[in-house]
């Protein structure tokens, strides 16, 4: 039970309190208060079945949006070392559960202060975690740049040939769709629209779902509404089922630069499991069709997932080593509400999937890539993060203006999100499109009116 005095921030605490997967359920009190002397303004008061802790810190100055991010960051803080004294656990990750750690990195950098020693001393992140922070950081130097001009554009095409036990995302089986016409016409519609709000297009990201699971014909009508450009291209191809000759041609045709093809593991066994409609063997021919085009190759592994052990990832991961595509990126299995394999796994053990973990992240780097963007989920096995590797060079510029925020992202489709930043207020506003697919429709003028007040 929690009782506290900031209800804006209950989320946050509660996010903190089950990091640590505790067996029971305390009652813990948060207070926070101003307090002013000679180092410090801000305490925090956590009380926990009758035991006491309190913390001071100092908040510096600045908007209301600054104040409330330090706020939140020190009573997740204070609420993480008084829990920690009480029920000794490791996280990796410390007291840290937002989602982007580099973002805080650079946050801390923009004050002043030195982030490998605020992780490893003030937010308990363990040396391993902070070092691959650093290695990121070090990865995103040629791309971090940090302005309202440059802009990317996500498309969301939200259907599926079939649902993924694992995903929770709003995809539609494509088969089940009757309104895919309408649908694409009402994309097409809201890209000719955002074109005219863009400035510098530093990235195109078409995703999903499973873009290429469309006909041929609906697929190159969007292609053709986005236009061809000289930017990094990616297609979210996914399913290796659903990757032909002829979608390929239409990719090239419009200029696409990089293509996904997920596997997320090489054993066909877990495949059925997962409802995925193809094999091991159909992930290298396809791979193999998709390189003869040109295209760098983005592959998705997922640690953690059901009936596998850490020789079955090892197994999956050195074969994808074989294939020697440009990026790969190893996500960690989050059990999220939605989707299948939740209402029937609980929280998985963190012990071997972060042994998975570790082996890739030393495998990649002696195969010749490094990290270069990683982010954080809730429910995630080990309360670990997914990372993205590459090849020198060849990293995902979108990948590093998401999750860093430091580019105006212009989304269109079903669930997509807008993000507008302003640099100098250091906040941003975001604009969510309708998630179900007919609300979509109907509302398109609506949809392409309010996104156009937000970019002007």
């Amino acid at each position: 039970m929690l009782n506290t005095n900031t209800p804006e921030f209950t989320i946050d605490l509660f996010e903190t309190i089950s990091e640590f997967g505790l067996k029971t359920e305390p009652e813990i009190d948060v207070i926070s208060q101003e307090k002013i002397d000679d180092s410090a303004n801000f305490s925090v008061l956590i009380k926990i079945d009758g035991k006491v802790f309190e913390s001071s810190y100092f908040i510096p100055s600045g908007n209301e949006v600054v104040v409330k991010r330090h706020k939140k960051r020190f009573l997740k803080l204070a609420l993480y070392n008084a829990i920690n004294t009480l029920y000794p656990t490791r996280l990796p990750w410390g007291s840290l559960t937002g989602i982007r750690p580099t973002k805080l990195c650079y946050q801390i950098m923009e004050e002043g202060g030195n982030f490998k020693e605020e992780f490893l001393n003030k937010f308990k992140v363990s040396s391993e975690k902070t070092q691959l922070v650093s290695k990121i950081l070090q990865a995103q130097k040629k791309y971090y740049e940090k302005t309202e001009n440059n802009f990317g554009l996500f498309v969301s095409i939200p259907f599926c040939p079939s649902r993924c036990a694992y995903c929770s995302f709003l995809s539609c089986e494509i088969g089940k769709v009757k309104q895919i016409d309408d649908y694409v016409s009402a994309l097409c519609k809201e890209i000719e629209a955002s074109k005219p709000l863009i400035k510098n297009l530093r990235s195109v990201y078409v995703g999903g779902g499973t873009p290429v699971s469309l006909k041929n014909e609906h697929f190159e009508r969007i292609l053709s509404a986005i236009g061809k450009t000289n930017v990094e291209y990616t297609i979210e191809a996914g399913r290796p089922d659903c990757i032909t000759e002829e979608n390929l041609k239409i990719m090239k045709k419009y200029g696409v630069s990089r293509v996904c093809v997920n596997p997320q593991t090489m054993c066909d066994e877990t495949l059925k499991i997962l409802g995925r409609k193809h094999t091991s063997k159909d992930i290298f021919e396809k791979f193999e069709l998709v390189r003869s085009f040109g295209f760098d190759i983005n592959m998705d592994l997922i640690c953690g997932l059901p009936g596998e052990n850490f020789d079955t990832f090892k197994s999956t991961l050195d074969r994808v080593c074989q294939l020697n595509p440009e990026n790969i990126t190893i996500h960690t299995l989050a059990l999220k509400r939605g989707s299948k394999l939740k209402q029937t796994t609980e929280r998985l053990s963190g012990e071997i999937v972060e042994k998975m973990v570790d082996y890739g992240h030393k495998k990649l780097e002696d195969e010749g890539y490094q990290p270069y963007y990683l982010y954080r989920q809730k429910y995630m096995a080990g309360n670990l993060e997914n990372t993205g590797y590459a090849k020198k060079g060849k990293e995902c510029v979108y990948n590093v203006d998401m999750m860093e925020e430091i580019a105006q992202i212009i989304g269109c489709g079903a669930n997509s999100v807008s993000k507008r930043i302003f640099i100098d207020e250091n906040r941003l506003e975001r604009y969510g499109a309708p998630k179900d697919v007919v609300t979509y429709i109907n509302k398109i003028e609506k949809i392409i009116e309010e996104k156009s007040k937000l970019f002007n």
